[in-house]
């Protein structure tokens, strides 16, 4: 009901005192949170006769005695009682005069479209009959309000990073980039490896890619130290062995990988990627805060895999047809999960808003994601032309549709009011 009061979801001109006046809302008010009214600063128009003050909303008028309001001076400026159920007249403390009271209209038309939008929590998207029907300017602002919600959100979680390392932003763009590189079924993973050792310790032997594989394969859990499959693994190990004395690691606490993916997916090889990325003391940390347009992204990411690496998934383990080089759409999603957020991230903290406009603009030039979650949208006639919407419809997925957040959706809520206000 408070809800419906807000927005103002009932049927045009169907609002009465039970005397039988019109009332218009010219103000539903601000709702309160804490303790007194419902709804503070509403201005009503009851019978053409202006009133201001609070308003007071109760499943039943009785409620008003229940609850204690009839002796309680913060009730005194109510101007408006608005209940479901008419079962009496209620008074004002001071001077016993009745307040104006409003059953309030199309709360069963609003209930039951809700239920029908709650009703299968297993539907992929429940208002998918409906959203190719919804004005594209509701539309457009939601994805544009959802893509920048989602954008901060990364923005924050790196700025915390940041704070935590110390101000290293370094540090913070390796972690981002190994939870990158991870790409959604080995992000968590992938991150608690990158936090497992100091990027500085690495880079002492940054010039030494094998080096760099073996301290983080040994960290990950992906060297069969005590019986090595090949040569190379067998040196993996021997490097392991002494990188581990001598900066103090160890591997007791592996993280847990999923293994079951495409070969050229899997984790181990990622993370021998990965380390062939800090060649050079990490330079991808300074050429991605120094990129200057959406255009100019095509040379990063694009460190070929060792020669080991081109023919094994993990160490041992041979595979064929695996590309020398992160495929596009690897790479896209890394522009996505990594440079856009650093960007905007760096532009937030530094108050540069250029590279805050530049992490956006990134995001709409480059193609749309494609996966299980953006398909039911697709489906239902939603258009996802870039990547910066993607993000967006990702958003609504994951914070809305699985929450069960059709109210705080504008979508839902779009749908919820054409329900209510053109029932009539």
């Amino acid at each position: 009901m408070q809800y419906i009061w807000k927005f103002r979801l009932w049927p045009v001109g169907s609002l009465r005192t039970t005397d039988g006046r019109l009332v218009d809302v010219i103000d539903a008010g601000t709702l309160n949170t804490g303790s007194g009214p419902d709804f503070f600063n509403a201005k009503v128009e009851i019978d053409g006769e202006y009133w201001a003050g609070s308003v007071e909303i109760h499943v039943s008028a009785r409620d008003w005695y229940r609850h204690g309001h009839d002796t309680d001076p913060a009730y005194d400026n109510v101007v408006l009682h608005v209940v479901l159920t008419d079962d009496g007249v209620v008074r004002r403390r001071t001077d016993g005069t009745v307040i104006p009271q409003v059953v309030m209209p199309g709360v069963d038309t609003f209930r039951r479209r809700l239920a029908e939008l709650l009703s299968d929590p297993f539907s992929d998207l429940p208002c998918a009959g409906s959203v190719a029907t919804m004005a594209p300017i509701v539309v457009h602002d939601w994805m544009t309000a959802l893509a920048m919600e989602r954008l901060q959100s990364k923005s924050d979680a790196i700025l915390d990073m940041v704070r935590h390392f110390r101000g290293d932003w370094r540090n913070a763009i390796f972690v981002t980039l190994a939870r990158g590189m991870g790409f959604g079924s080995n992000a968590d993973a992938m991150e608690q490896l990158a936090r497992s050792v100091p990027l500085q310790t690495i880079l002492r032997h940054s010039d030494d890619r094998r080096a760099m594989e073996a301290i983080l394969l040994g960290l990950a859990g992906f060297l069969h130290l005590s019986d090595p499959r090949d040569d190379y693994e067998r040196r993996l190990v021997v490097d392991w062995n002494f990188y581990s004395t001598k900066f103090s690691l160890s591997a007791t606490n592996v993280p847990a990988w999923q293994t079951r993916c495409r070969p050229g997916n899997h984790p181990a090889r990622r993370v021998a990627m990965l380390a062939g990325m800090l060649t050079d003391g990490f330079s991808y940390a300074s050429q991605i805060l120094d990129i200057d347009a959406a255009d100019n992204l095509g040379r990063l990411f694009r460190i070929p895999a060792g020669e080991y690496w081109q023919t094994h998934i993990a160490p041992g383990v041979c595979s064929e047809r695996l590309g020398a080089v992160l495929g596009e759409s690897s790479r896209d999603l890394l522009c996505v999960n990594v440079i856009a957020p650093v960007l905007y991230a760096y532009g937030e903290s530094t108050g540069a808003i250029s590279r805050c406009e530049l992490a956006v603009d990134i995001l709409t030039a480059l193609k749309p994601e494609h996966n299980s979650v953006i398909r039911p949208f697709l489906a239902a006639g939603m258009e996802c032309r870039d990547a910066f919407t993607s993000q967006a419809l990702l958003q609504l997925r994951r914070n809305y549709c699985l929450a069960h957040k059709c109210l705080y959706c504008r979508l839902g809520h779009s749908l919820l009011k054409r329900a209510t206000v053109h029932s009539a």
